[in-house]
């Protein structure tokens, strides 16, 4: 049957009038990311093994720099992995997923450690502190990249073993690169934000110490009166804050905890009223992901950390802390280590709980997908 060129068929849709590849190359994602990994791979042992030659200082924490043995390690780890990656998405025999899947599972925790001075930097760059190590910065940076790439990569890599869509995990017929459905905007289990407003309990301590000293009182045998002294050779936003009674950390965990309710509550996912021009539009998902993993992750690591060390420093396991001004005793300093790990082990837990359920509430699937398995879910929310 021949149709009339000014016809309009219902259910039909209009060609694209722009290229095809220009629009769709981010649904395309599993397919370019292994190389993007591979060639990562290769800058990153580049520069690790131009560092290991040339000397060059590499700061992993206050005083202490990565050994030219451990960056040439890490050289050829990126090697093999960004092989492993290219790797993964040809079709392999039992023993090449094998390998392919060590070589990806053993790896990625490496990197994700690497990321661990990830938060102290930002929060020194938001101060205008400055930079102490700018090799130091570029390591994190460098682990905090090689970490992402290789999380996408197992990520596709496990949906195609198990005969699944490597971008959103279900089964189902043609491509994976046409419109995605997205599930109507909810809140987090009750079982989940009680585990997440007790994680951010641990804040408690830490901050209100903080604050304490801010204000001018004395706590862990530190006086208000040095806090502020020590304070005033700090960059002019960490003074703004400290003269309005707010420590600069204290206000960046605060940003961390908005970050946290915004992946619990629907206002995370659907911008509320108050955003003005944004109000009712969806929240692109990787939007708050992004910043609550690569913060919630070393977080974590940092603050179980500072909590395991601080009772083997008080019960003599550890060599005890030299106090240093504003402290002037070890068991002040030991407390406040603890406290310490309590607020970021507990702020990083919890970002990374809210993060976890975010990400499955959130889930978008193939419209395909959608139209035959659970339609009512995704209620045609499709993206452009």
């Amino acid at each position: 049957m021949t149709v009339p060129a000014n016809s309009k068929m219902v259910g039909v849709p209009r060609p694209p009038t722009s290229h095809p590849a220009r629009k769709l190359w981010w649904r395309r994602w599993p397919l370019w990311v292994p190389a993007a990994a591979a060639l990562w791979g290769a800058l990153y042992a580049a520069v690790e093994i131009t560092w290991a030659t040339t000397g060059t200082t590499v700061q992993w924490k206050e005083r202490s720099a990565y050994a030219p043995g451990a960056q040439l390690f890490l050289a050829a780890l990126a090697l093999v992995v960004g092989g492993a990656c290219l790797a993964s998405t040809r079709t392999l025999a039992s023993f090449g997923r094998v390998a392919v899947a060590t070589a990806l599972i053993l790896a990625l925790p490496v990197f994700v450690v690497g990321m661990n001075g990830l938060p102290i930097y930002f929060v020194t760059l938001a101060t205008l502190s400055g930079i102490e190590s700018a090799t130091g910065l570029a390591q994190v940076l460098l682990n905090t990249v090689a970490a992402a790439l290789l999380l996408l990569v197992v990520v596709s890599y496990r949906r195609r073993l198990r005969g699944a869509c490597p971008r959103c995990g279900q089964p189902h017929a043609g491509g994976s690169d046409g419109p995605l459905a997205h599930p109507p905007a909810s809140r987090a289990t009750k079982r989940t934000m009680v585990a997440a407003y007790l994680l951010m309990c641990g804040l408690l301590p830490w901050a209100g110490t903080k604050t304490i000293w801010t204000l001018g009182g004395n706590a862990l045998d530190v006086t208000g009166d040095d806090w502020r002294r020590l304070s005033r050779g700090a960059s002019g936003p960490a003074r703004a804050t400290a003269s309005a009674g707010i420590d600069v950390t204290v206000l960046a965990a605060l940003i961390g905890v908005f970050l946290l309710l915004g992946l619990l509550y629907r206002w995370g996912q659907r911008f509320p009223r108050w955003t003005l021009l944004l109000a009712g539009r969806r929240v692109p998902r990787l939007l708050p992901l992004i910043p609550a993993w690569l913060t919630g992750l070393p977080l974590t690591m940092y603050g179980v950390l500072l909590t395991v060390m601080a009772p083997l420093t008080a019960v003599g396991v550890l060599p005890k802390v030299k106090p240093s001004l504003p402290f002037t005793s070890s068991s002040g300093i030991t407390w406040f280590v603890e406290f310490g790990g309590l607020a970021f082990g507990g702020l990083g837990i919890g970002l990374v709980v809210a993060a976890r359920s975010y990400a499955a509430r959130t889930r978008p699937v193939c419209s395909v997908a959608a139209a035959t398995k659970r339609p009512e879910r995704y209620a045609c929310r499709r993206a452009r």
